[in-house]
């Protein structure tokens, strides 16, 4: 099996890395700079020249671009390049406020697909593979992103989409997919479909997922694997700074190799911005180094995670991201405590009694929090007995107030009853403002 796609990118050397950075750094501040207006104010407004940034450290002192300002940006106004260079346009849903719009130039697509090219043959994909594509396509950045890169490597690409479950079994029965691209959520159902209708493992061929566009544990992988008998890997991007592509596991699988030589990450305090040193966790912070259409400096992902400098045993060079454990504004704030919905994944998942499908519900009652967890529980686990119930809410609870380090509710409820997600899953229903 191949085991790089770019052998000489994936494992150049720290020094002649960080020397194409700069370069590429060197170019980018210069495109933003004579191209769009808001880099210039903001650069100005400190008394910074793109030739001030002389070193990687000086790169610090350049302001961090946010989710807010990109949306002010509505629709072309941090284009880097005129329309007549812009080929392709992707955009957020704006479910929280005004889309994020992106452009990509031919340059940009090749460059898109090249990184999928790494991830894909990192996750173990090869050209003899049929790949069923199971994200959507359209303004989502899912599935045409990972689709030119199936392509790139000469792999069957299945562009399916999202949705439609009985098409994706059917698709993937009589087409003999063997890798599946979707989110790991809508795995972990296509499993449970799968189980339910007694399609055993002889009826498919599945022996590769990649999966990404939310955070996820390594509890749900192993799930995930069981359910569907495959290697699963992970992988990580956004929209406002490529679509999926960013970075991706090995089959390692310890931790999310991030292909720096497009890209500059730092770690910081999401309290105040101060950049933290390797292994720490705070908010990944990404600034893209070739990037034509649409060049971000210093962009706040709002993810939290960490890197890990340590080479991987794979032989790629390129530094490590751990999975994101949730996003900066996901995380809930209970009476002080700092909760994850990935803390009660893995407590749940861990589980016999409870199926991964959970629901977080956080109200009010005069100044105090409450936070409730909606569990699903496993057919073999559910009963009509009150008792039987009460004890496995105990149960629940009690492992969960040792992750959290506090007490929640538990709210135990029939299988299959908390609706399954196609997309990203929504696991947390925040009611503190309407009842404010």
């Amino acid at each position: 099996m191949v085991k790089y796609w770019n052998e000489h990118a994936e494992t150049m050397s720290r020094d002649e890395l960080e020397k194409l950075q700069l370069s590429r750094l060197n170019s980018t501040l210069h495109r933003v700079y004579d191209h769009v207006p808001f880099y210039k104010e903001q650069l100005d407004a400190l008394g910074i020249k793109p030739d001030d940034i002389k070193t990687l450290d000086d790169f610090h002192k350049i302001p961090f671009t946010t989710k807010a300002e990109m949306q002010a940006s509505y629709p072309y106004k941090m284009f880097a390049v005129p329309l007549d260079d812009i080929i392709r346009i992707h955009a957020s849903s704006g479910t929280t406020g005004q889309p994020t719009v992106v452009g990509y130039t031919k340059n940009d697509l090749e460059t898109w697909s090249e990184l999928i090219a790494r991830l894909l043959v990192a996750g173990g994909v090869t050209k003899k593979d049929i790949v069923q594509v199971s994200f959507g396509y359209g303004l989502f950045t899912g599935g045409f992103g990972l689709h030119y890169g199936i392509e790139k490597i000469g792999a069957t690409v299945i562009p399916l989409s999202s949705g439609n479950t009985d098409r994706q079994l059917q698709i993937m029965q009589e087409f003999g997919s063997t890798v599946i691209i979707c989110t790991p959520s809508y795995a972990i159902y296509l499993g449970e479909i799968l189980a339910d209708r007694g399609i055993g493992f002889d009826k498919i061929k599945l022996r590769v997922g990649c999966f990404g566009a939310e955070p996820w544990t390594e509890a749900m992988r192993k799930e995930i694997e069981t359910r569907l008998n495959i290697s699963a890997t992970d992988n990580y991007g956004l929209s406002e700074v490529m679509g999926p592509g960013v970075s991706y596991e090995c089959q390692a699988k310890d931790g999310m190799h991030i292909n720096e030589d497009n890209f500059i990450v730092e770690i910081i305090n999401p309290e105040n911005g101060e950049v933290l040193p390797y292994g720490q966790t705070g908010e990944l912070v990404i600034t893209t180094l070739t990037k034509e259409g649409i060049p971000v400096l210093r962009y706040r992902t709002r993810d939290i995670t960490s890197l890990l400098p340590k080479k991987c045993a794979c032989g790629r060079t390129f530094i490590r991201m751990t999975k994101p454990r949730g996003r900066s504004d996901d995380m809930l704030i209970i009476r002080g405590v700092n909760v994850f919905p990935s803390q009660v994944e893995t407590v749940l998942v861990e589980m016999a009694e409870t199926e991964p499908h959970y629901e977080l519900i956080v109200t009010r009652e005069g100044a105090l929090d409450k936070l409730e967890v909606k569990v699903e529980l496993n057919e073999n686990y559910f009963s009509d007995e009150m008792r039987v119930m009460h004890v496995l809410e105990e149960k629940i609870k009690n492992r969960l107030r040792n992750a959290l380090g506090l007490t929640a509710k538990i709210s135990l409820v029939a299988p299959k009853t908390i609706e399954r997600s196609v997309g990203k899953a929504k696991r947390v229903i925040d009611l503190r403002d309407y009842l404010a």
